[in-house]
């Protein structure tokens, strides 16, 4: 890879990191789950699993991107090459860039909803309206197929278009710009949140040290959380530490995401509760707290809609930088290995995601009921492409782990670290031992969930995985 293909900055990185991890969990689910599950109780396991899980797997995902200065696909194929390791590890990089390439397909669908609550806010059209008009409001767009697509169009074509115009450009350009406004546009929306809102019950809500409200689910959601969290296991990461500059610490910079990305989604926590509380209405969780009970809130307060619009501008600049670093592994696969230009290579990623995205669009109308889907999985289209990106991202996080931390040489993991051989021999406990272990509980909870035709699917996943594994004392041709 050229030196044209080296972020221009170091930071860059770190706001392309970030970009990627901050989403639309973050806006919702983590803080629902930190007040759910004990508050600062669950804050300090997640913490935890973070530095002891998260973090090492950043770091071993970002120095193989650096080692390899190629595509998460090209990557690996690279790498197994001159490591004289099995080709089975190659996988690491197609079950990165397939769950990427999944998770955009319904990632751009749900990211149009806030595109229409943006436009709903700004218009006034909810000012004054009742729980009842605002929840007919979102079944409504549910329910329009071609709303839905019209979103997921513009979404996409947007995300499509920021890659399509190169690294430096399109992307690095685009995230120099976008990070400092979304962090910009988060400090007013706190600001509003606490002026207006029930900051009291929000910290509260956020805060407390609840220990028995912690149970072992909520032990695994922290442990999970603090995974998906980093965008680990979907080639985005390996995908922009090819661009990283090798003068960069791996350390320092994966400590400093860890921390921004999760300041940011307290920050937004505290400011959606405030506002919910300040409300009198319930915490919910899921697409029902952003798009029914925050328009609810909104409806109800001193200049709420121009602040909501604000919020869901926030909503979907969250979504953009994150959306963008999950096109990018599939189309750098393209560049690499087929020569095209890039604008080709992401006209023809976005496209066929775009379609795939039909499925996720009509799973919530037309597709809703009598699918085969449910008929063999008791699930949902879209619920069957989520579940598999369910799997794709700790199986391939937990080999990245074992791949890192077993069959890179220790002169190249020193080299890329540019670390002290104390810190060295910590990270490789972790990433050999300690990660691995926390990623397959993390694999593991959603076994309960399997059912019917699924459990085969699953099961050959995890041959792959443990016949890579045990080919890790074999690395050396």
């Amino acid at each position: 890879m050229s030196s044209r293909n080296i972020w221009t900055h170091k930071g860059t990185f770190l706001l392309a990191a970030v970009g990627s991890a901050v989403g639309l969990g973050n806006l919702w689910r983590f803080p629902y789950l930190t007040g759910e599950n004990g508050g600062g109780a669950f804050i300090l396991v997640y913490a935890m699993t973070i530095a002891i899980v998260g973090i090492p797997i950043l770091i071993a995902e970002t120095l193989i991107g650096r080692a390899s200065r190629k595509s998460p696909i090209m990557g690996m194929k690279y790498l197994t090459e001159t490591h004289g390791v099995h080709k089975a590890w190659r996988s690491i990089g197609w079950m990165g860039a397939s769950a990427a390439f999944i998770i955009l397909s319904f990632y751009s669908v749900i990211a149009g909803w806030a595109l229409h609550y943006a436009g709903l806010m700004f218009s006034g059209s909810l000012v004054g309206a009742d729980a009842t008009a605002i929840s007919a409001s979102f079944d409504a767009l549910l329910a329009s197929p071609a709303l839905l697509v019209l979103y997921h169009t513009i979404f996409i074509a947007v995300s499509g278009l920021i890659v399509g115009m190169g690294i430096h450009k399109g992307i690095e350009s685009g995230l120099r710009f976008m990070m400092p406004a979304l962090f910009l546009i988060l400090l007013v929306v706190l600001v509003y949140a606490l002026m207006v809102g029930d900051a009291g019950a929000a910290l509260s809500f956020l805060f407390t040290f609840n220990l028995q409200d912690l149970s072992l689910e909520g032990w695994l959601q922290a442990m999970g959380q603090s995974f998906f969290t980093l965008s680990l296991g979907m080639g985005a990461i390996m995908a922009y530490g090819a661009y990283m500059s090798s003068e960069a610490s791996l350390t320092r910079t994966a400590i400093s995401i860890a921390l921004v990305d999760t300041v940011i989604a307290l920050m937004a926590g505290v400011a959606i509760f405030a506002l919910v509380f300040g409300s009198g209405l319930e915490a919910g969780q899921g697409p029902g707290l952003m798009f029914v009970t925050l328009p609810i809130a909104f409806a109800e307060l001193p200049g709420g809609a121009f602040l909501g619009g604000v919020f869901f501008l926030l909503v979907i600049g969250a979504a953009l930088t994150s959306a963008i670093s999950l096109v990018e592994p599939v189309a750098a696969w393209l560049v690499e290995r087929f020569g095209f230009s890039r604008p080709k290579a992401v006209a023809l990623m976005v496209t066929c995601c775009w379609a795939l995205g039909l499925v996720t669009a009509f799973s919530f109308n037309i597709w809703a009921e009598g699918t085969f889907t449910q008929r063999w999985f008791n699930r949902s289209p879209f619920d069957v492409l989520e579940f598999i990106t369910n799997i794709l991202m700790p199986v391939g996080g937990l080999l990245i782990a074992l791949f890192a931390g077993w069959a890179l040489s220790r002169d190249e993991v020193l080299r890329e670290m540019a670390t002290h051989a104390g810190w060295f021999r910590v990270w490789q406990f972790l990433v050999r031992f300690v990660a691995p272990t926390g990623v397959a509980f993390v694999f593991l909870r959603t076994i309960p969930q399997i059912e019917g035709n699924l459990l085969p699917a699953v099961l050959a996943l995890l041959m792959i995985g443990a016949f890579s594994a045990g080919r890790v004392f074999l690395v050396r041709s």
